[in-house]
Order: structure tokens, then sequence, then C-alpha cells
């Protein structure tokens, strides 16, 4: 894509925030500055209704508001070269979101709790000053509070920060017109590829995941925008740090954190408490602190034991989750499940602790050894099987795209992957039911990791060959043609993964499945293809025919 398409509709610059940020007066000082065209999404909305804010939520609602400002942020939208000033609530909406990423460069403009507060009070000094919805509850600074935190996410999606506290107008402006030239610089960079960033909702936290090429010198920024500062405590393994350490931490550096790394042999092996235990004494001696923030940096060996180290320590410290393989970037960054490994079984000690926020630069994937990148691509392919058949045929066209890791093809095919497993992981936070249609392949997968002890395959080789199982299980239960059996199975194979294995001990691997984490009453539940595309729980699969399949493609 050349650089005129990319910034192609990126004209205009929007300004998002909380309110009390400025966003309002700042619009207009920058459109005058800059010689751009002024639109108020707030003032639009008043005008058509024919009333104020305050009066269409105490009149109308909060439900028919939104929809007017739906249909004025379309129109916005449409508009060239245009300063736009939005509500603090409408980049909350998903839809609104994908417009904006598409019409132009959004700046939010960012000040504590208490600065808000501040200027609210001060707002209503005047003989002018006008009810506000935010000072009609006996506590509007713990409102304030209770409703940014919820917002911080979605706020943390903006292009650009300003930190507006300490700052004169002028100022503001300053920085305003700084961050819309640099994005607009860093757009037309060929090397730089970005997508719209997808918010994780879920009943515990809401956390943006970042998605793009050459993305990982906005760490330090992207982690200030989530409400982060002070320390960071990377965790790393040897040869992730080698490639990618000194980049990572100089933009933590840069952003004003003090950091400190820790480093650990690279390999599922090294994911054990043994090793947990040796970075809580680091931590110890660093005195790490509770607000101090644990930064995952590498695949998802690292994702794993840094989120168990960062849900443990202290009860809790903020985790950040950089993956940098294809692997991670795909599955385990997204979800918040982390955990160990015991010399029976697979992640067997864990918790769900979800991220304050995701970063995935997708190319950190060109320094990964070839194998552990076609690994990746079985998480990847999986979501399609399981949830999504336009994404499987994407995936077929574009193989060869994405096997050379073509920048533009291979940011979509990341993100749309994380797309799934997000609204998956938001109506099932805790693998209750619903999301366990993630664990696709996964039941003979880590059955065959801990009969191997974790050296023979890397975790995405074993989930395809227990695709291709569990979609021999399906055929046989009558719930897949054998031509869409063949379908799934080509399509693994595009991608240079295995389908069958051989000199695997089938005893062990039977007895590690009993310890797998989808055991219910002695059970395996086990997801299964009903079509490519849609899966869905079984409970009645027979021991005789997982032995019957495994003798076929687990061959001793």
């Amino acid at each position: 894509m050349d650089s005129k398409k990319k910034q192609e509709g990126k004209e205009n610059l929007i300004l998002t925030g909380f309110s009390f940020t400025g966003k309002s007066v700042v619009a207009m000082r920058v459109s005058e500055r800059l010689g751009m065209s002024l639109f108020d999404s707030d003032h639009e909305i008043a005008a058509i209704a024919g009333k104020s804010i305050p009066d269409i939520f105490a009149q109308e609602g909060e439900g028919h508001f939104r929809d007017l400002e739906r249909q004025v942020l379309k129109k916005a939208c449409k508009r060239k070269r245009t300063v736009i000033a939005i509500g603090g609530g409408a980049i909350v909406k998903p839809n609104n979101r994908e417009l904006l990423a598409k019409s132009g460069i959004l700046i939010c403009l960012e000040a504590k709790p208490d600065t808000i507060y501040q200027r609210l009070i001060e707002s209503q000094q005047g003989e002018e000053a006008v009810a506000r919805p935010l000072l009609e509850v006996p506590d509007p600074l713990a409102r304030i509070t209770q409703l940014k935190a919820s917002r911080q996410a979605y706020y943390a999606t903006a292009d650009w920060t300003v930190y507006t506290d300490d700052l004169p107008l002028n100022d503001v402006v300053k920085e305003v017109i700084h961050g819309y030239e640099q994005t607009t610089k860093r757009r037309g960079d060929e090397r730089y590829v970005v997508s719209t960033p997808i918010v994780v909702t879920t009943q515990i936290q809401n956390y943006p995941v970042h998605v793009g090429w050459g993305i990982l010198d906005d760490l330090g920024r992207r982690m200030r925008q989530v409400g982060l500062s002070g320390c960071a405590n990377i965790i790393s393994d040897e040869e992730v740090f080698h490639h990618h350490g000194a980049r990572a931490s100089e933009s933590l550096r840069q952003a004003g954190f003090d950091t400190d790394t820790c480093l650990v042999p690279s390999g599922e092996t090294t994911k054990t408490i043994d090793t947990a235990t040796r970075i809580y004494d680091w931590l110890v001696e660093r005195r790490t602190e509770r607000g101090h923030a644990v930064v995952a940096l590498g695949g998802g060996m690292v994702g794993d034991l840094a989120g168990f180290i960062a849900a443990t320590f202290l009860r809790g410290l903020p985790l950040v989750q950089v993956p940098t393989s294809l692997m991670a970037m795909a599955d385990s960054s997204i979800g918040g499940k982390v955990a160990v490994n015991h010399p029976q079984a697979k992640n067997l000690i864990g918790a769900f602790y979800q991220p304050h926020l995701v970063l995935t630069d997708a190319s950190t994937l060109s320094t990964l050894p070839k194998r552990e990148l076609v690994s990746g691509w079985a998480e990847v392919i999986k979501h399609g099987l399981i949830l999504d058949s336009s994404y499987v045929k994407s995936l077929e066209d574009n193989a060869d795209r994405l096997a050379s890791l073509e920048p533009q093809a291979t940011v979509e095919a990341i993100q749309r992957s994380i797309a799934i497993k997000a609204s998956v992981v938001g109506e099932d936070e805790r693998e209750r039911d619903r999301r366990m249609v993630l664990n696709y392949g996964h039941t003979i997968a880590h059955g065959l990791e801990a009969a191997t002890r974790y050296q023979r395959f890397l975790h995405g080789e074993a989930v395809a060959i227990g695709m291709a199982s569990s979609a021999k299980i399906s055929q046989r239960l009558g719930l897949l043609t054998p031509d869409k059996v063949k379908r799934q199975n080509r399509l693994i194979e595009m991608f240079g993964l295995p389908t069958s294995c051989s000199n695997v001990d089938r005893k062990r691997v039977l007895q590690a499945m009993e310890l797998d984490k989808k055991v219910r009453d002695k059970a395996v539940r086990w997801v299964l293809l009903e079509d490519i595309g849609k899966a869905a729980f079984h409970n009645d699969v027979t021991a005789k025919a997982v032995d019957s399949v495994l003798k076929e493609l687990v061959t001793d």
C-alpha cells in the first residue's frame, strides 16, 4: 500500500477525552492555527435537538442522546480537513471507534480526576453556570474517578495523548498539533502499519489491544495512556530480549519509566513454579511496589509466566503483554489466562488475570525461527475453524502472503484473530462455558505435550495434530463430512503444520488427557466441529473413539 493511500481519509483531527479536558476550546484554537474547519459534535447535537445536552439526558435519556450522537458523528466524519471535537463517551461504542479511525487522527486530551473535579467546580462559579449531571451525586469526585476509569481503555486507543493537567492552553494546542503532525508522518511511512485498536471488555477490566507493524517504539507512550507510570519490570527470555529488548527499554525510558529486566531461558520447560520463585526473589530485591508494572516481552511462555508473576506478587501488579510470537499475538496474550506447568500436565497452576494493555508489533515475527512462526498459525486457523468460516476463506486465499509476512496482510489477519477471541472472552471471562470453545484441538494437544515432557512439540504443532484428531472424531460421530475434514487439514498443511505424528506413547497421551482442565465429572468435555466455522461441545465421545483416532494419527 503506497503512502498516499495510507493517508487517504486521515486528514481530520479528532479530539476525544473526558469532560473538562478542554476539547471545545482546544479544537477552536487548533482549527485556527492549522486553517482547518471546526466541528463540535455536542454543539451540533444540541442544535438538532433544540435543547442542551443536560436537558436531552434528563428528558429523553442517554439512549436517545447516543442515537443523535451517532448521526452527528457520521456527518462529521464525511468532512475533510476538519478539527472535530467529540463527546467524552462517544469513543466507547465500537462502531463509533471504527468510524473515527477511518476518518482521521484521534488525539485524546487527558487530565487527572482531581483536575477535572476542580475545573468542574470552577465552571459553576459564574452567573451563567449550566447544570452538570456530574454534580448531581453525593460525591462528584468519586463519580468522576469511577466513570473515567471505566472509559480509560477506550481513551487509550487514541493515536496520541496530551496530558493537560499542568499545561497552559497554548501549550496544549502546540502538543495537539505536534501529535497530529507526528502521527500523519508515521502513517506515511511504508515501514509502519497500524490497525484500529480492539478493546477487550470483561466484567473485571477493559483493556486496549494495539496491533500494527513497527509499533514497538510506542510501548512507553501506550502504557502511559492506560494510566501506568513509575517503574516497569520487564520479564523476557534471552533470545527475545536480544532482538527486541533495547527498543522496548528505550521506549519505556523515553516515556519516563524506571526500568529493569529479568531474563529467563527460552522454552516451555522454563515455565515452572521454581522459575516463578526466582523472579519473586528478584522483585523483592528490587523493592517492587503494588503499582509497578510487569511487562511480558516474549512469546506464550513468557506471557504465561510473567502474567502468573503479576497475578500473584503483592496480590497483583499491573500487567502489560508485549507478544513477540504469533502464538502469543493471536491467542495467549488475550483473555487473561496465566499459568505455570506442573510436571504431570500443562498450565495446572494458574489464574485468570487480565492485562492493562496488549501491544502487538507484528514486525517482531520476522526474527522468529521458521518453525516457531509456523507453529503460531495453528491458533489463528483454530479461531476461523470454530467461529468464522469467512475468515477460513481469507486464510486460504492469503496463505502465501501470510507465510511471507507481508505487513498489511499479516496485521489484518492477526487483528481479525484477536477480535474473534476478544468477543468470546467478553462473553465468558473465566471459561465457565462459552470460552471453552477456544479449546478446539487442545485436549489432545496438551496430552501430546505432557506425554513428551514439553520437549518434542511446539504448542502450535500439537494443536494442529489435536485439531486433525478432533475433526476425525467429529467425522466418526457424523458431525462433519469427510470433505470438510480434508478442507481443514489442507488449510493446516498449507501453513506447514503437521496433521499426524509418530513415535509417541499413546498411553501417556491418554493419561495426560485425564488431567486436562476441560475434564468435568471425570469426563472430557470435547470441542468438536459441526461445520467449518461452527463448533459445539460434546460429552458423548467414547474412549474407544478417541483411541481409534489416536491409533490412526499418533503412532508408537
